[in-house]
This record gives structure tokens, sequence and C-alpha cells, in this order.
């Protein structure tokens, strides 16, 4: 039997029929397969950096805010995988293939250490997420240290011996030596003796204590030892100065910190605080982060946070990010291998 062929619906048939398809889409509740992505456990926040530095204590900010706010309904636990100048959390990372539920906070070990080391591990490795701010060094010295100014520092540096400056810095090779070694082409190639510690909240401590003449220490990493009259702020290794104009001891704010340059020391330097997952995770698990970290940029806790850290606010994702990581790594590459820090 020949089978009969259908006969064409009326256009405005076909009309009616499209409009009521589209009306009950819209009004039907969404299945459980239709849901936007949420964490179903609890989230792993990786700081590849020890206890007390920069990324450390913006990582347990966010931790805080997040639970004090029910940002998330699951909770963000904090882990320091710190070894290996911090390829033991960027591996760790690196290994946890397409799970959403753990993140990591990055800082310039992002591309210095596999640059250092050879380690088998390079930012491509992880999902971008988004970029949280880039964050600044500062030239600081013990608050009884005969060094003033910017200019006396540098004149002590080149008139005196080499190795006689005890210079403290997170980890070897990593971006406070990077910076160390700079300061050392400003002073005329005079050598200073670098210090490693464990983390920026070490570094600090040292420097109170006076077993260290200096560091580059992040704003947020000394602020509240400068508070206390500990330490003091030399220069900021910026072209411009820091905009935050309340005052944080009895005379002085972040904008009253001179810039390193304007005192003939020409180093710039700044360092991402960002946002990656692992590799292979959805887009949409990528989206609910990205929210998340829009909701927390939103809070004036976050903003209060920027004001205390000195943080320059900047906010990156998608493609532009992706852009940018690479040439920060190339501008890395080009830093290290001036520095002798390449690994063979």
């Amino acid at each position: 039997m020949t089978p009969t062929r259908p006969q064409p619906r009326p256009a405005r048939r076909i009309a009616a029929i499209a409009l009521a398809t589209a009306a009950a889409l819209v009004s039907a509740p969404p299945s459980a397969g239709a849901q936007a992505w949420e964490p179903g456990k609890p989230i792993e926040f990786v700081v590849p950096a020890g206890t007390g530095g920069g990324a450390d204590q913006m990582a347990r900010f966010i931790q805080g805010i997040v639970a004090k706010h029910s940002l998330s309904k699951q909770p963000i636990v904090v882990v320091n995988r710190s070894g290996g100048a911090g390829a033991e959390g960027f591996l760790a990372m690196k290994s946890a293939n397409a799970d959403p539920h753990k993140i990591v906070i990055t800082l310039s070990n992002l591309f210095t250490t596999p640059l250092a080391t050879g380690v088998p591990f390079n930012w491509r490795d992880l999902t971008p997420v988004t970029m949280l701010a880039l964050d600044q060094f500062v030239l600081w010295v013990n608050e009884e240290s005969p060094h003033k100014t910017p200019k006396a520092f540098l004149d002590a540096l080149k008139a005196g011996a080499a190795n006689s400056i005890k210079m403290g810095g997170t980890g070897s090779k990593q971006e406070d030596q990077i910076i160390t070694v700079m300061l050392e082409k400003a002073g005329g190639g005079k050598k200073m003796t670098y210090v490693p510690f464990r983390g920026g909240g070490d570094v600090a401590v040292q420097l109170v204590g006076k077993h260290i003449d200096a560091t580059v220490n992040n704003p947020i990493e000394a602020e509240s030892h400068w508070r206390a009259g500990k330490l003091r702020p030399l220069c900021v290794f910026d072209k411009d100065r820091m905009p935050y104009k309340e005052k944080l001891t009895a005379s002085q704010s972040w904008n009253d910190i001179p810039t390193c340059k304007s005192a003939g020391i020409d180093v710039e330097y700044l360092m991402l605080r960002g946002i990656f997952m692992a590799p292979g995770v959805k887009p949409e698990q990528v989206a609910w982060y990205n929210a998340l970290f829009d909701k927390v940029r939103a809070l004036p806790e976050w903003r209060e946070f920027m004001d205390k850290g000195a943080f320059r606010p900047a906010t990156m994702r998608g493609q532009e990010f992706f852009d940018w990581l690479g040439r920060n790594e190339q501008m890395h590459r080009v830093l290290m291998r001036e520095a002798g820090f390449l690994a063979m």
C-alpha cells in the first residue's frame, strides 16, 4: 500500500501551534537537568603559598564574607599548599580534572614557579575564571632604619659593600627576588643578600624583628605592622601613587607613599590576584563562580578590603583574561631570563 503523503497545514495553524508551544515552555517549571549548576559539596579553596601572605589573607577574607552573607549553600574551605614555591597547589589543581569543587587563588608564582623549576605545569593547564585585583609591591624597612627615603636606601645600596643589605622575600626565584634583582640593577649592580621565607607574613615579622634590613612585601602583608609603628614604607613599585587617601597612621595614607620611580628607582611590578579552576570543568560551573565573585565584589566589605590592602581593583574574564595571562607569562619569562632564574 502506498503511504499517504501528509498534507501541509495552513500557515495560521502552524503559527498558533508555535505560539502555544513557546508559552508552555515559558510557563513550565524547569526540569532538574535544566537548572543552573551549583556546588554539591564543600568548595576547596587552594592557596599555593604560606599562611599570612597576601593570597592567604584574600582567600580567608573571601571565605568569611561568603559565609557571612550566605552567598554559597556549600562552605568554602581554605587549604594552603605552598610546597615547591606553590607547585604543590598547582599540580593538585591540574590533577583534579573536571572537579568543579576546587578553586585556586593565583599570584605571580603561577608564572614564576614553572619557569624557575621546570615543574610540569603551565597556567593553560587550568581553567581561568576571573581576575580579582592587581597587587602592589612596596619597599619596606624597619621604623628604626636609618633609611628614611627611597633615595637614602638607594644611596646606601650603591655605597655599601656587596651583600651588606639583607633583603627578605617570599620564596626563591619568585616575584620578591625578581624585584630585588631589579633593585640591584637600579643600584648600579650592587648585590644584596636575598633571604627567602615561606610567606609574606613571615617576611614582615622578620623585618619587625630586624633579622633582615628590607622587604618588598605587598601592602596588606605589612599594613598592620605599619599601623603599629614597627615598619616604614619607602616607595611603591608602580607608575602612579596608590589612590587611597585615608590616614592609616597618625600622619600617612597609602597615597602619601611616593613611587619608587620618582626617587630614581626605575622599577615597576604588579602581581595578579586571580581565580582558576581545574581543567575540564563545564562553562556553567565557571559561570557559577563568576556570579559568586560578582556578588563578593559588590559588598562594601570588599571595597574596604581593597582600600585597606591598597589593591588596584581590576576585573577580567574570558578571552580578555586569557590574553592578559599570555602577555604576563612572556613578561615574566623575559624578567627571569635577565635575572638568570630560568630552569635549564
